[in-house]
């Protein structure tokens, strides 16, 4: 039960992690917009470069949110019923929910992103715009990467149900201890 223990922290590191990244992003992309829009209406100034940096940064932050999200519990389901359940059924619902679908779903992303990213690195893809960036599979290439780290949120979402299963942890605990409660 120990490595139990040991495997679930790491994960969670790992995740938490993953969402400071995304709020970094986050905040780029604020800055980004901002700049924009001043660019566009003080100066009537236009950079390509810079509108194409904004969806590259929402990509992190979506694709590095999730991880995220999944290890906080800051996904969509049905609250309704799952909060009235006891925590070892939720512990079960997430379990089966993490083996289920997180895992596969993942393993579908990072299968068909691996390639996705490897073909634009082959073809030299950049953007078709003149001003705009290149080397467009450095972002691509976050679409497998953020499928691992799903991945490895799913596996966390694992290791937390079966600390909760052994009566170790509860969901509270979970929440409060990432300031969510």
């Amino acid at each position: 039960m120990r490595w139990i223990i040991k495997l679930d922290d790491g994960l969670a590191k790992l995740s938490t992690l993953c969402g400071w990244v995304a709020c970094v992003a986050l905040i780029l992309m604020t800055l980004n917009v901002f700049y924009d829009v001043v660019a566009r209406y003080v100066f009537r100034d236009v950079s390509i470069g810079m509108q194409e940096m904004e969806w590259h940064l929402y990509s992190v932050v979506f694709l590095l949110g999730i991880p995220y999200a999944l290890r906080t519990d800051g996904h969509v389901r049905v609250d309704v019923f799952y909060t009235h359940w006891s925590d070892r059924t939720k512990a079960w619902i997430n379990l089966l929910g993490a083996l289920i679908f997180v895992m596969p779903f993942a393993y579908l992303i990072g299968t068909y992103g691996y390639s996705f990213a490897v073909d634009s690195f082959q073809m030299g893809e950049g953007s078709g715009d003149p001003g705009g960036l290149p080397h467009r599979w450095i972002i691509k290439s976050l679409i497998p990467f953020s499928a691992f780290f799903i991945a490895t949120s799913g596996l966390g979402m694992a290791t937390h149900a079966l600390r909760v299963m052994s009566g170790e942890k509860t969901y509270e605990e979970k929440h409060s201890a990432e300031g969510l409660a």
